[in-house]
């Protein structure tokens, strides 16, 4: 079977075509009629191969491809691949998952939620996201309630207060999903257990392609599941979800070698192995949490929330709080 393509004649349409002259010969009168019939002089998307095996078209029966042009790959006018390349800022991490307590967005204490705090943590995760950074958020709820405080009350078993506890953390995520949203920042908060009316189910792939669509995700309710810490459920979605790092934003400046509460000659540690805080026992998060993360080789960084500029100081490198299980950079990343 032969073939014609219409590729070499750049500046005719499928209209033209079809109002030409020669197009009688090429299309008989039935097939133009349906051809026009069938919506086909409309702008055709990237190819349509129309197979015409017709008898009327006699021995010149053929495929007629139609594309687009590709893009162009070439650098921009005036740039070498190597400069063009050098034109985009290079981070550390691309795609990061900040675990942000429940006690970081009370603030002051004053309230169980200051709104203050969690403006503050949409601007910052807004000048992240502009630099091309996917950003996930898993939130705490011990502001409100935490379920391992309130077992044992009036008869309120383990697993009901963790539940209670789970309910805290969406609280906390509807609230800062709606302080992101009024600055611009489209955000999706999805929930380990179906609450349709107010969140979306988890769904690992659908939460991927949320961060890949530039928006922030809000994981709420923890793993779903009693006895599992919001550090837990951090670790889980981030090793899920692909993420590269921890973020912990916490009201400290790190990990001390003392409670700079009773100790005030405490010293901040720069870094710190999985192994020193499990045999340690330092407390920056739950033991199944800091075995998950070195597990998947993830790397954790502990800072102050408070401090402005510390979100995008993490994600690019720079050394702040403690680093746990990775190498710091101590410059910034070159552009």
């Amino acid at each position: 079977m032969a073939a014609i393509s219409l590729a070499s004649v750049p500046v005719m349409s499928f209209n033209t075509l079809l109002s030409s002259s020669s197009s009688s010969s090429l299309f008989p009168g039935k097939l133009q009629n349906l051809l026009i019939m069938g919506g086909y002089q409309r702008k055709l998307s990237r190819s349509v191969i129309l197979n015409c095996s017709s008898s009327e078209m006699g021995p010149f029966s053929d495929q007629i491809s139609l594309r687009q042009p590709h893009m162009s790959m070439m650098p921009p006018f005036g740039f070498t691949s190597d400069e063009a390349a050098m034109t985009k800022p290079s981070y550390k991490w691309r795609r990061v998952l900040l675990k942000v307590s429940g006690e970081a967005l009370a603030g002051d204490q004053a309230q169980n939620i200051d709104p203050k705090v969690t403006m503050s943590i949409a601007r910052e995760v807004a000048s992240v996201t502009r630099l091309g950074i996917e950003v996930a958020i898993v939130v705490g709820g011990g502001n409100i309630f935490r379920g391992s405080s309130w077992a044992g009350c009036s008869g309120l078993d383990r697993s009901s207060a963790d539940y209670i506890g789970m309910l805290a953390t969406v609280m906390n995520a509807i609230f800062l999903q709606a302080t992101m949203e009024s600055i611009g920042i489209p955000t999706r908060v999805q929930t380990a257990f179906r609450m349709s009316e107010v969140a979306e189910p988890y769904i690992r792939r659908r939460a991927i392609r949320h961060l890949e669509k530039g928006r922030v995700v809000i994981f709420a309710a923890g793993t779903g599941n009693p006895f599992f810490t919001t550090d837990t459920a951090a670790a889980l979605r981030c090793a899920e979800i692909n993420a590269e790092v921890v973020l912990k934003a916490t009201n400290v400046d790190g990990v001390y070698d003392d409670d700079p509460r009773r100790n005030p000659k405490a010293c901040l540690l720069d870094t710190l192995s999985y192994q020193d805080v499990t045999s340690r026992d330092l407390s920056v998060m739950d033991m199944t949490a800091i075995t998950l993360c070195q597990e998947n080789n993830i790397p954790v960084v502990v800072f102050n929330l408070s401090k402005p500029g510390n979100i995008s100081k993490a994600i690019m490198g720079e050394q702040v709080g403690t680093l746990i299980g990775g190498t710091c950079n101590s410059t910034a990343a070159k552009v």
